[in-house]
């Protein structure tokens, strides 16, 4: 695992956040055995920071391999019905800035090219680093470089992608650091990406958290965006913004927890949307009580015009680092949580949620470690089918990115 880890105030936090989970009571469950119709991706020992998207009959994935003396390089493997194909690296060196949250990814545009995105580092500054882009055409077997995703050249963070295809293309949202040599917070910013690389860059937010991942998805209107806000008295809740009417809309709370931290968690929602339907899941330890919340909008939501009541869905000793993924009538959502018995293990859980806010017995779909090493587990759509991806991590085992067919949804 790099040493360049997100350490700042957020160390503190995580440990903290991991002693209450593992303080609170909860269902025990054996760690589930790995079986996966996919078969097994061409990611190597060690591997780390997994990136998965489903559609088309396709899976992309992405991860992080070390190797050696500082350097890592940036892997992608694409799997069809025929299954995994050779793995490729989009980008190696020693200046690429690897961490277990901020990671690169591989998504496909809607020119139906694949675009990639990762971090490297610009300057001496701990947290000098910026987004570079590339381009394939040929399915991940060859990349054309686009140059950086960000119009500066600030020797401050720049990281946290999420994507969505769009027409000629794919659009980008990032979280922003350049205020930083003023003296000012992270912000939301958003770029197209295409064939002639980035136009249109836009800041949606001016004040943000500096260090939880976005999450976005293309709603009934238009791309959206959600992100975990920062207040000017430290409250850090689940905001969303979106395209409708020609422009960007205000930002605007999904649930107002009234979570206040002085530092950042490393810990951002998910949000998935389908069919004019919309859910958002996100980690919150509001009032000192960890817990993951979701909420749906849309139709069967009540009333659906707004956003339903945020459910809790986890099981007493939540992580967070959270996904879902909608299905018909409701949404399946993921989460780590810690074992009540050994603190430095942690399974992630799966439950269903209906529309109408019925809860599914949770279990176990894969064990890892609690540690920020595991990182975020990802969950795409493959057809019919619900696939997760995450770093396996047993003991007497090496770390490795894996992935499972969870079966048909």
């Amino acid at each position: 695992m790099s040493s360049k880890k997100l350490d700042r105030s957020a160390s503190v936090w995580c440990l903290a956040l991991l002693a209450l989970a593992c303080s609170a009571g909860g269902p025990e469950a054996a760690a589930p055995e790995v079986a996966s119709a996919l078969g097994s991706p061409p990611a190597a020992e060690h591997s780390f920071a997994p990136y998965l998207t489903g559609g088309g009959g396709e899976l992309l994935l992405t991860w992080i391999e070390p190797l050696g003396e500082g350097a890592h390089r940036v892997r992608f493997a694409r799997w069809t019905e025929a299954g995994w194909g050779a793995p490729a690296t989009v980008t190696e060196g020693a200046d690429l800035f690897a961490n277990w949250a901020d990671t690169p990814g591989v998504v496909r545009g809607g020119d139906d090219a694949l675009y990639a995105h990762w971090l490297a580092e610009t300057g001496s500054e701990k947290y000098a680093y910026s987004i570079l882009l590339a381009r394939s055409v040929d399915h991940g077997a060859t990349w054309e470089p686009l140059g950086p995703l960000p119009d500066d050249d600030t020797p401050t963070e720049h990281g946290f992608v999420s994507w969505v295809p769009e027409a000629d293309g794919a659009r980008a949202f990032w979280l922003d650091g350049r205020q930083w040599v003023e003296g000012g917070p992270m912000s939301l910013r958003t770029a197209r990406v295409g064939s002639a690389g980035v136009s249109g860059a836009a800041r949606l937010d001016a004040r943000v958290c500096d260090c939880c991942p976005t999450a976005a998805a293309m709603g009934e209107g238009g791309p959206l965006v959600v992100y975990r806000d920062r207040s000017e008295d430290e409250i850090r809740d689940i905001y969303r913004m979106s395209w409708a009417g020609g422009g960007w809309g205000e930002p605007e709370p999904v649930a107002v927890d009234g979570w206040r931290i002085e530092g950042c968690p490393v810990n951002g929602p998910r949000v998935a949307a389908r069919d004019g339907r919309e859910a958002v899941a996100w980690f919150t330890a509001a009032g000192d009580e960890a817990a993951v919340r979701m909420v749906f909008a849309g139709p069967g939501a009540t009333p659906s015009t707004e956003r339903s009541t945020p459910l809790r869905v986890d099981d007493g000793r939540p992580l967070g680092r959270v996904d879902l993924e909608l299905g018909e009538g409701g949404a399946w959502v993921i989460w780590l949580e810690a074992l009540a018995e050994r603190r430095e293990r942690a399974e992630v859980r799966l439950r269903w949620v209906s529309d109408a806010g019925e809860l599914s017995e949770s279990r176990a779909v894969a064990e890892t470690g609690s540690a920020r090493a595991s990182g975020f587990p990802h969950l795409a759509r493959l057809g019919e089918r619900l696939v997760l991806a995450w770093v396996e991590s047993t003991t007497g085992s090496s770390p490795r990115v894996r992935v499972t067919d969870l079966g048909t949804r």
